[in-house]
């Protein structure tokens, strides 16, 4: 942890000499403000969402259309989260699946692409970059709220991401959103482990 205008931060999960505006696959998991279960509810591993998780839901499936170097794999929204998988392109004249099956050609076997000159480092996260794409989503489920009597609506500070290196551990990632409803009763992001909170 580090010190930052008198108070402690939790340091950034970002590789620091990655470049989360590089071509790949990206696993983003996003919470809510204190794990809050804003989005519905889970019943009998079922996602029932809410009006704030129905805008959730339909906001994470227009990120292609305000990002043309964008393509979206599968996600879920749960009570209090969000999980999806987002590819990054370099060539958006080769994105023209975005209704139906995501562009699986995008480099799933990361190369050393990504990867940027330490000296070169960013005083802002870079346009079209994972961290821009995340912060526009968030602010624009927020913006909804807001205007629409959602006022204790909010989201974590920070995002989760893991950049996806293989097929294998594509596909582990997908089954792992895929059955994340049915394991809602023992998520670490289930409110039974939050109740310090």
């Amino acid at each position: 942890m580090t010190l930052f205008r008198n108070h402690y931060r939790v340091e950034t999960t970002r590789l620091r000499e990655w470049d989360y505006a590089a071509a790949g696959w990206y696993f983003v998991t996003i919470c809510t403000w204190k794990m809050t279960c804003f989005f519905g509810e889970v019943e009998r591993g079922e996602m029932g969402l809410s009006a704030i998780g129905e805008i959730a839901d339909a906001y994470w499936k227009e990120i292609p259309h305000h990002f043309v170097n964008a393509c979206l794999d599968i996600h879920v929204i749960m009570p209090n989260h969000v999980h999806g998988i987002i590819g990054i392109i370099t060539d958006p004249d080769r994105n023209d699946s975005l209704d139906s099956q995501p562009c699986r050609d995008v480099a799933c076997n990361v190369s050393t692409d990504g990867f940027k000159n330490p000296a070169m480092s960013e005083i802002s996260p870079k346009a079209g970059s994972l961290g821009v794409m995340m912060r526009s989503y968030k602010a624009a489920v927020t913006r909804w709220c807001r205007k629409n009597g959602h006022d204790n609506f909010g989201w974590q500070a920070r995002f989760y991401d893991h950049i996806i290196r293989s097929e294998r551990a594509f596909e582990a990632i997908r089954t792992y959103i895929l059955n994340n409803p049915l394991q809602w009763d023992f998520d670490w992001n289930h409110p039974k482990h939050f109740n310090h909170l």
